[in-house]
């Protein structure tokens, strides 16, 4: 049937969408099952733990999330016999829970604790006290026995102070323990050292943007870091607190094994008992491999390929959490010896017929080459009139310090589906292409960004593959900040979606909390010395410029960017009678997790769309 781009009847409807966004946080073996983190978007996206028996681990209204560091992770963990650790969203304390048990508190009431991490039956998590000035961080180990509950004195500390820790790691004698530090005074894949001690003496092992460290034996450390340029897996041996010799790198390939350390729970590799390693690499997209002891590599063949976690291990089986261009996300079990791949939980695979394939679109920008991802309109039983060309959306993602790989989602498919293009973006700044590429954004926040979506639109457009009069610029946080920025340069888009934007970067220095203190700064510039700079990059200052409709999204009980961001803006397009539609959704914090938000935001967004560009979307 032919029909306009834009008007095609599609099955995923915003209550599809909603239903089939669980976010995955996590697995592990326990005992003889699989146990995996999952939120629950019909309940305000609780983040439950199940289990391949079917159960339900963790029963509502508990829900496993951190508040460390603003984004969290790490909020859960397990033993063998099936006891569950984890953090509880309201309280922020670690709770144990005993199989077929009820919760019970571990930690004192007051400080947030988040990456938890078991090992040789010892409890660590990371520990974050807000409420003294200045704010205290630290690494502890918690008694299981739940003899520190009330008193904090009884938590053995690793480490303590105002810098900031991760991925705490045991030796395996229990001597010693290694993580990863940095002061805030710079992000942490800027620069991150990774610190062994013995609770005595100290020793900085790798002073780059260190990552993850885990033992093999008593003698010997493996982390990634990126000397090179790309984050690459290391082998440092140690006697006692002392490097012996210099560290070897394992694995040479044009590839990251790590990402930006925003959460604490992500896994990029794990050693196997036998010596080799299951790892990560990233370039755009993931590719799982084993390493040999010699460095050389055989990829695991596994639909996982975007974002993907290497969450546990046991034996030659390995436990792979992420996304996917070919299924819905999911956890996969694989055995490394026999390539068998068993399906866990999502991991359900695309009809090619609904779902587009996405495919790398390279273009040269004013700052180097821009990497994208394209998902045409597609529809089997639609097709457009001869000669019209498609509306695309250009999505940015946030951070900016993060990156999209090509996924397979609904979330991409409620559009295509309907004949709306997807063109997502990364733009310089983006991770998953190596430092230089992350760093092309430092000092360039506002330029850089903006004009690598507009060289990547009109790209598409000068390609022939979209109308160059009906596209649309949407993201969210970081992303909505590129958003109100591109449509203040003018001249390229025809409408805006901002959900949650950055608007004026004064205020979000004033709001920033302690993770993100100093990140604009290397962003932007330091303060006050580049005040004009960030009144004059800041969309607000120029919003008399944006003359096409906006769409502002945002969550009232945002901490990261409050509503006052969006409304200056709804208040800036009011006073000038720009088309504009606000929308503030209680109870919503920095990203959008219940249910009814994502139905509401998302039949907004298309009839937004319809109205920009003249089409009556099919009910």
């Amino acid at each position: 049937m032919s029909s306009p781009f834009g008007t095609w009847p599609s099955p995923f409807t915003p209550d599809r969408i909603a239903a089939s966004s669980p976010r995955i946080d996590g697995a592990a073996f326990v005992g003889d099952e699989i146990w995996w983190g999952e939120s629950v978007p019909s309940e305000g996206g609780r983040l439950t733990v199940r289990s391949s028996s079917g159960a339900e681990i963790l029963p509502a209204p508990w829900s496993a999330r951190s508040r460390v560091h603003e984004y969290g992770g790490g909020a859960w963990t397990a033993d063998a016999d099936g006891t569950l650790y984890f953090v509880d969203a309201k309280d922020q304390r670690v709770h144990r829970m005993p199989r077929g048990g009820a919760p019970e508190p571990l930690t004192p009431a007051g400080p947030a604790h988040g990456g938890l991490r078991l090992q040789n039956g010892r409890l660590f998590a990371v520990r974050e006290d807000l409420s003294v000035d200045p704010h205290q961080r630290g690494i502890v180990e918690i008694p299981t026995d739940g003899s520190a509950s009330d008193d904090p004195a009884l938590l053995q500390l690793l480490v303590q102070g105002e810098s900031f820790y991760a991925h705490p790691a045991l030796s395996p004698d229990g001597t010693r323990a290694s993580w990863v530090e940095w002061t805030g005074e710079r992000m942490p894949w800027q620069h991150a050292s990774l610190v062994l001690s013995d609770g005595l003496g100290r020793t900085e092992l790798a002073t780059r943007a260190a990552l993850q460290p885990e033992w093999t034996d008593d003698g010997e450390i493996l982390y990634a870091d990126d000397p090179s340029g790309r984050w690459a897996l290391h082998r440092q041996r140690v006697d006692g607190l002392h490097a012996l010799g210099r560290a070897e790198q394992i694995d040479h390939t044009d590839a990251d094994t790590g990402y930006g350390l925003w959460v604490l729970g992500n896994r990029w590799y794990r050693p196997l008992a036998d010596g080799r390693i299951v790892a990560v690499r990233t370039n755009g997209r993931d590719e799982v491999v084993v390493i040999e002891r010699d460095g050389s590599a055989r990829r695991i063949l596994v639909p996982a390929d975007g974002h993907v976690s290497v969450d546990d291990v046991a034996d030659s089986r390995v436990l792979l959490s992420g996304n996917s261009s070919t299924t819905t996300p999911g956890v996969w079990c694989v055995d490394v010896e026999s390539g068998d791949v068993e399906v866990v939980t999502g991991g359900a695979a695309a009809d090619p017929a609904w779902m587009p394939a996405a495919s790398e679109f390279l273009v040269d920008g004013a700052h180097g080459r821009v990497h994208a991802f394209v998902y045409p309109p597609t529809n089997p039983s639609e097709s457009a009139p001869e000669g019209e060309l498609p509306p695309y959306i250009v999505l940015v993602h946030g951070g900016p310090t993060a990156h999209v790989t090509g996924a397979a989602s609904a979330a991409i498919a409620f559009w295509t589906s309907r004949g709306i293009g997807v063109l997502d973006v990364n733009y310089g700044g983006s991770t998953g292409y190596g430092r230089s590429y992350r760093a092309r954004l430092d000092g360039g926040w506002g330029v850089v960004d903006v004009d690598d979506v507009i060289a990547a639109a009109r790209g598409l457009a000068g390609a022939g593959l979209a109308d160059p009069d009906r596209i649309a610029i949407r993201g969210g946080s970081a992303g909505g900040w590129t958003v109100l920025s591109s449509l203040v340069r003018g001249g390229t888009f025809a409408a805006g979606i901002s959900g949650y934007g950055v608007a004026d970067l004064r205020m979000l220095s004033e709001h920033s909390h302690d993770f993100e203190a100093h990140y604009v700064e290397g962003l932007v510039g330091p303060l006050p010395e580049a005040e004009a700079v960030y009144v004059d990059r800041s969309p607000l200052t120029h919003a008399d410029r944006i003359d096409v409709p906006v769409l502002l999204m945002q969550g009232a009980e945002d901490r990261v960017v409050p509503p006052s961001q969006s409304e200056a803006i709804r208040d800036a397009l009011a006073r000038r009678g720009v088309e504009h539609e606000y929308v503030l959704y209680p109870g919503e914090g920095h990203g959008f997790r219940a249910s009814e938000t994502i139905v509401d935001a998302l039949e907004r967004e298309l009839a937004f769309l319809g109205r920009v560009f003249g089409f009556t979307p099919a009910r």
